[in-house]
């Protein structure tokens, strides 16, 4: 199966701890599906949430305009996601008895079609970021004095 990554939510890895991860299924507009190919998407800022009838919607998502079409779509509408109704009702059941959140973490084409990797996330406090900067320091230095060692 080819995965083409087309937008990644590279501040989501930076500020909520990723519990797990589903892909999901959008729904688009045709002008959207090409600015989305055109690699005009970002995700920054945005979440999964959803409504009263159980349906999850992606908000705050930015599809931008594709420039060549005739009608054009809103940049921030939110666009409703696809899922098995049995992952969406687990998931809702995580979101509200433990407080957690959904967050795109990126936009890719699988087989042809346009897919979500939605993360259900718990946020970091500053302490968890500021012991993952020491980890990545400490594995930094480890690097260098292996490579050190074998020259």
């Amino acid at each position: 199966m080819t995965r083409e990554t087309t937008a990644r939510n590279r501040k989501a890895w930076h500020d909520y701890e990723v519990l797990e991860s589903l892909e999901v299924g959008i729904v688009l507009a045709g002008s959207e599906i090409k600015s989305i190919r055109d690699g005009r998407v970002y995700l920054t800022g945005s979440y999964a949430q959803f409504d009263d009838e159980g349906e999850l919607w992606a908000i705050q998502m930015h599809v931008g305009e594709y420039p060549q079409a005739r009608d054009n779509h809103d940049p921030h509408r939110p666009r409703k996601l696809l899922a098995h109704r049995r992952e969406l009702l687990r998931l809702r059941r995580r979101v509200e008895e433990k407080g957690l959140t959904l967050i795109p973490l990126d936009v890719h084409f699988s087989r042809g079609r346009a897919k979500i990797l939605l993360g259900l996330c718990r946020g970091k406090r500053q302490h968890d970021r500021r012991e993952d900067m020491a980890k990545r320091d400490d594995e930094r230095r480890m690097q260098a004095v292996m490579k050190s060692r074998r020259n």
